[in-house]
């Protein structure tokens, strides 16, 4: 019993550390290549900016599978599946691995404006995010 209450402490309070070392590292390649603003307004207005699918002509914006409360689960709009909520508050694991962090901003973004999104627009998406 004393080892669950142990382990579970150690999770419950190393979440935010683990997304705070992702992030500052992230943020650190960030400023390595030329950003030097993290600025979560603009991330958050990114975040809801709408951008035309050039095969169908529909608009999407992070929201469209992500939702406009991401302390909820979303769902994504081709495959239906859920999508964890992406607040730090909400889900414990958002943002805590570098690797995933940068996995769903390339294929995310391609999907969402049809290109990788930039590294200032990434520093500023993780800044909104962050601030959840």
């Amino acid at each position: 019993m004393k080892h669950k209450i142990v382990i579970t402490t150690v999770l419950l309070f190393s979440s935010p550390v683990l997304m705070a070392d992702a992030i500052n590292d992230m943020f650190a390649e960030y400023q390595q290549s030329g950003v030097s603003n993290m600025d979560a307004k603009a991330g958050e207005a990114f975040w809801k900016q709408e951008f035309t699918d050039k095969k169908t002509g529909k608009m999407r914006s992070c929201t469209t599978c992500h939702g406009t409360d991401l302390t909820k689960t979303g769902k994504h709009i081709r495959t239906g599946k859920p999508i964890k909520p992406m607040a730090p508050s909400a889900n414990k694991k958002s943002l805590t691995d570098v690797k995933k962090i940068k996995k769903w901003f390339k294929r995310n973004c391609k999907w969402t404006l049809g290109r990788e999104c930039t590294a200032q627009e990434q520093a500023d998406i993780l800044s909104y995010l962050k601030t959840l």
